[in-house]
């Protein structure tokens, strides 16, 4: 599939999904053709300058009056919100997991007041940023996600899993332990037990190979906030494009290698 075709298949299901949403009256692009390209920097990954580039040179056909670089990143702050359209809804089993985002080399860190990343260890190496956590349904598409900085404990998101108690279980490994409680919808699993959990590590190493999302280099919260909000999007949709594409393929296999800009 050429990347053409990936843009319009993408841009056909995210604009199914917000018919009802209108243009506003100065606006260049309609809302769903600013999510799509929020959609496409999560799947390309890197600096948002080198994916405004690419897309200008490239695919500017595609998107009627491309605005300028910055204020197409204001827009996608904005339009954010609508990516909630996009979630999936939670099943009675799901799996939830965290994943270190870099934010800064360990070497610059303490040298701006207004540092939003903070230092922990990422898999031994010390590491300087924010850490992302997803709530996977049944099916594998992502139905919560939520971000802190990547020094917090995971148990500190326990909140925010107690939120689906009404949804169904939520299986995760020990690291969301908490002398304090669980909430009743979480099941702490052992190492090698609980298969199901499995899933979530695979959906983290894909957006980890395909769209580089161990690293990130966003310096606000809102923009940070944005760029998760279309990395799960971008999940999700993909998934329901494979789906499409081969209908014959387990429901449950997570393929987005083809996808990749």
């Amino acid at each position: 599939m050429t990347t053409e075709m990936i843009i319009i298949h993408i841009f056909y299901l995210v604009d199914n999904a917000l018919l009802d949403v209108k243009r506003a009256s100065r606006a260049k692009l309609y809302p769903s053709e600013v999510v799509t390209i929020g959609i496409l920097f999560a799947l390309k990954g890197g600096h948002f300058g080198a994916f405004y580039r690419w897309l200008k040179r490239d695919y500017e056909a595609l998107f009627y009056e491309l605005p300028d670089r910055t204020a197409l990143l204001r827009q996608l702050r904005v339009y954010e919100t609508l990516t909630d359209r996009l979630m999936a809804s939670a099943t009675i089993l799901n799996v939830a997991d965290t994943l270190p985002v870099e934010l800064l080399f360990p070497l610059r860190a303490g040298r701006s007041d207004q540092q939003l990343g903070a230092k922990s260890l990422d898999k031994g190496r010390w590491s300087v940023g924010v850490k992302m956590g997803w709530i996977l349904n049944q099916h594998n598409e992502v139905c919560g996600w939520i971000w802190d900085r990547m020094n917090v404990h995971d148990n500190q998101f326990l909140d925010f899993l107690g939120n689906y108690h009404d949804e169904g279980i939520i299986l995760t490994d020990y690291g969301f332990r908490c002398a304090a409680g669980i909430p009743d919808n979480v099941k702490l699993c052992a190492k090698g037990t609980w298969n199901d959990r499995m899933s979530i590590e695979t959906a983290a190493s894909v957006v980890t190979v395909l769209s580089q999302a161990k690293k990130i280099f966003h310096r606000k919260a809102a923009y940070v906030e944005a760029r998760f909000a279309y990395l799960a999007t971008m999940f999700n949709v993909l998934r329901t494009l494979y789906q499409q594409l081969y209908p014959a393929e387990p429901k449950s296999k997570i393929s987005l290698a083809e996808f990749s800009l």
